[in-house]
Parts: structure tokens; C-alpha cells; sequence
């Protein structure tokens, strides 16, 4: 974390850049979520940085030809703090900037629904990476609610399967290996080529294809702000940089 004056200068200048923005797109990561108690993936106490075998389970390759890998997944979504989260102060600042007339969208990279919990509306929430509420067959592409999937499991069901054509079930998201829906990712380029800033929170800007909407966005002329707990890749290329608390620094600076 930097220095508190260095903060407060670093607010300063983020709240000077938003002062002026008319079409602001923010990219989101699993840093804006923390505060409401669901852990990262790579950050010091990230769910994989503690327990690097739990990353099987989001791996695509491992979660089909593996049943055990599968049975690990469903207990993870069974006890998974996110059923119980609430949207923390940097969410609903993002719902405050929506208010204002001002938001383009949000792409993120989390699949919590924290942002339409928080206000934001759905057709202003593009989810890079799916949703952990809904399930979706790999083999007939049924979908359904998670809920009914994880009364199954419940029920004594560890590894459960399509009840339409006995496919595997999945989280409808999206696992290492598997690719991102074009249709989404597209909307998410268009965002970035239309704000005049990319707000970027709580991301590593280490996974792609989202992490290539700052350089997306940059080459159009956006200004670009960073909020996030640990270095990025992109720092250096920030017109505003702030390494802090989001929940406590998002409000400051909408």
C-alpha cells in the first residue's frame, strides 16, 4: 500500500480525471469483492495463492475427465462465501456513477453478481466470466438455476448430472481452457472504445482477453485510472494510480 499522503494525491487526481469524464467504462476483478468476504484467486490470502491444487477446479480439462475434481468443485460452490456477500461501499459506488448518466459499462471478470445487487442495472453488466447463480450442461447446453443443482448435491448427489441428456454439469462460467462467448467480449471492446476513462478496480490485469481492454481502451484516448491492492502490469501507464483499499477509495473518487 502506498503512503496516505501519496494516496490522497493519488484521489485527488482520479477525482479530477472522473470530474470531467463523460463515458466511463470500469473493468472489474476479484479485488472489488474482497471487502465483501469473498477471497481472490492470486492476491496473499487468494483462494489458489493458499491452496494451489484448488485450481484444478477451474481448469476445463481437468473438471470433464475427472470426477473427483468435479466433486471437489460442487463442495467449493456448496461453501462458497458468495452465496451470503453483500455488495460493499465500492460496488455501490459504481451503482452512484450509473446514477449520475455516466457509465458506459461494466466489464467484469468476477461472477458474483455484486454489481446488480448493488444497483447496477443488468444490461449495464457485462460478465466476462459467466455466473456462478446459474448451471449450464457441457454436452446439450441446457441451463438452469444453480440453487436447483446445489439442492442435489445436498441431497447426497456429489457429482450431478444433465437430467435432460446426463451431460456434466457446470458452473456457467468460464474455466482455464475454455473460451470466452465472442458475443460478450465484443460488447466489452465496445465499451472500452467508447468512454473517455477505463476505470480498472480490483483486477490483476494479468488474465486475457480482459486485460486487453486497458491497451484497447488507452489506444482510443481514454484516460486510465487503476485502483487496486498490488501492482499491475499496467501501472505505468496510468494517468491515475491508486494502490488501496477499493471500498474505501471508490466513494472518494466518484
Amino acid at each position: 500500500m502506498a503512503p496516505p499522503d501519496d494516496i490522497q494525491q493519488a484521489v485527488g487526481q482520479a477525482r479530477q480525471i472522473l470530474r470531467g469524464a463523460e463515458r466511463v467504462t470500469v473493468l472489474t476483478g476479484a479485488g472489488i469483492s474482497t471487502d465483501s468476504g469473498i477471497p481472490d484467486y492470486r492476491g496473499p490470502q487468494g483462494t489458489w495463492t493458499k491452496d494451489p491444487k484448488a485450481e484444478r477446479t477451474a481448469t476445463l480439462s481437468h473438471y470433464l475427465r475427472d470426477s473427483e475434481v468435479r466433486r471437489e468443485a460442487w463442495q467449493n460452490r456448496l461453501n462458497s462465501p458468495a452465496w451470503t456477500a453483500q455488495p460493499n461501499p465500492g460496488h455501490k459506488a459504481l451503482a452512484e456513477l450509473e446514477r449520475q448518466g455516466r457509465l458506459v459499462a461494466i466489464a467484469t471478470q468476477n461472477i458474483d453478481e455484486l454489481h446488480q445487487q448493488a444497483g447496477n442495472s443488468p444490461g449495464k453488466v457485462i460478465e466476462l466470466h459467466g455466473t456462478m447463480r446459474r448451471v449450464r450442461c457441457w454436452d446439450c447446453g441446457e441451463e438452469g438455476a444453480m440453487e436447483a443443482a446445489l439442492e442435489r448435491v445436498r441431497a447426497g448427489d456429489l457429482d450431478p448430472f444433465c437430467v435432460r441428456c446426463g451431460g456434466v454439469l457446470k458452473s456457467a462460467t468460464i474455466s482455464f481452457g475454455q473460451a470466452l462467448d465472442p458475443e460478450v467480449m465484443a460488447k466489452a471492446e465496445a465499451a472500452a472504445l467508447a468512454c473517455d476513462v477505463l476505470l480498472a478496480v480490483g483486477s490483476s490485469l494479468g488474465v486475457y482477453p480482459a486485460a486487453g481492454l486497458v491497451p484497447l481502451a488507452k489506444n482510443a484516448g481514454a484516460a486510465l485510472i487503476i485502483v487496486n491492492a498490488q501492482p499491475t502490469p499496467y501501472d505505468a501507464d496510468a494517468d491515475a494510480l491508486l494502490h488501496a483499499s477499493i471500498s474505501e477509495v471508490l466513494p472518494q473518487i466518484i
